[in-house]
């Protein structure tokens, strides 16, 4: 392993550490709740990064790689706009009630009234995810598939809305609301708001 492969390594288990941190102590986590988490002192942690602050944010920006950065990357292999309303849909949402990651942002939209920094990541986070969900509404109503019944921009952030609000409910453990029942829960608005029946068939095709 070169030098630099072994830094990024250490700082990459480092983002983790601080990850598992948040969950522990919340989004105000400490650098010795960092320092605990990956079971180094404090001064090693600095060494790595000497801002913590700065630590705390990468630790963040990754756990949001997942419903921005990946969703568009396998938006990318799909052409039809009903797949990609499909797919987009069910991948907003935690896997289940433990679901590290949405849990990492419940705790980020806690503590954004109190930090200015963890507010904007949040809102940049909601307006790209509206845009990815604005492209797609916008493709299929370029092609006669969709039909909006209001602009593209207001259906794009209600459905966004409901992926955040169900996924509150999912990791708050609701007895009847589990990541299937949520996704469909959020298609039926999207049928209405499209005007299609959003029905794929066992390969992926809308019918």
């Amino acid at each position: 392993m070169s030098r630099s492969t072994g830094r990024q390594a250490r700082r990459d288990a480092l983002v983790g550490a601080a990850q598992r941190a948040m969950l522990e102590h919340g989004a105000d986590a400490k650098l010795v709740h960092v320092a605990e988490a990956a079971g180094l002192t404090s001064g090693a942690v600095l060494y790595h990064f000497p801002d913590v602050q700065a630590l705390l944010l990468e630790a963040n920006r990754a756990g949001m790689e997942r419903f921005y950065d990946l969703r568009v990357a396998a938006l990318a292999a799909l052409d039809d706009p009903v797949e990609k309303l499909v797919v987009t849909v069910r991948t907003g949402l935690p896997v289940d009630g433990d679901d590290a990651s949405v849990r990492l942002l419940c705790e980020l939209g806690g503590a954004a009234g109190r930090q200015p920094v963890y507010a904007a990541l949040l809102t940049s986070l909601y307006d790209r995810q509206v845009a990815m969900y604005e492209v797609i509404l916008e493709q299929g109503s370029a092609r006669g598939i969709f039909h909006l019944t209001h602009g593209a921009r207001t259906i794009a952030r209600n459905l966004v809305a409901l992926e955040d609000a169900y996924g509150y409910r999912i990791i708050a453990g609701h007895p009847n609301i589990d990541t299937l029942a949520a996704a469909e829960l959020i298609l039926d608005y999207a049928r209405v708001a499209t005007g299609h029946s959003l029905a794929l068939d066992q390969g992926g095709t809308s019918r």
